[in-house]
């Protein structure tokens, strides 16, 4: 994974807008210094952890490993968020959910993009159908949009309601 770490944003330099920008969630980003363990990470090493409505980053956690969990904490119903340490859990349903948000949520912090986010969930290995996340979110990805519309969560648009799922 060495190769696809260089080839990822990291939260170093986005740290302080990525806090910004999950707290209009309710969520406290807390920055774990450089070589401690993660708390709240479900995968371990650099990725982003959970717990509550505190999102773990260090500086050298990949952006969108923050934004999928920060994702999974504004995709999860009320009874999961409020015993929530760790394991995000969740349907496939929600999952293809969460991945979606996290791309549509890119455009809002400051010198990321939903296309950036495209490529770092491909170099990171994320798996989907269609071979790439920008041909499953452009082509295959409407389920993902339905789910986020019914739960409140975009607009018809596209754009963030800036609402958790209740």
């Amino acid at each position: 994974m060495e190769d696809q770490e260089l080839q990822v944003e990291r939260c170093r330099d986005y740290d302080t807008s990525i806090s910004a920008l999950f707290s209009r969630y309710g969520l406290n980003t807390v920055s774990i210094a450089n070589e401690e363990p993660i708390p709240g990470s479900f995968w371990g090493e650099s990725e982003a952890g959970l717990i509550a409505n505190d999102l773990y980053i260090r500086e050298d956690t990949p952006v969108h490993s923050a934004f999928h969990e920060a994702c999974h904490y504004i995709c999860m119903d009320q009874q999961r968020r409020t015993g929530l340490n760790t394991n995000t859990g969740g349907d496939v349903h929600e999952e293809n959910a969460v991945c979606y948000l996290q791309i549509l949520l890119a455009n809002q912090l400051d010198g990321y993009s939903s296309d950036r986010m495209m490529q770092d969930m491909d170099s990171w290995g994320y798996s989907f159908r269609l071979g790439s996340a920008s041909a499953w979110f452009e082509k295959d990805a409407e389920d993902a949009r339905d789910w986020l519309l019914h739960a409140q969560l975009i607009t018809q648009e596209n754009q963030p309601t800036w609402k958790f799922r209740t």
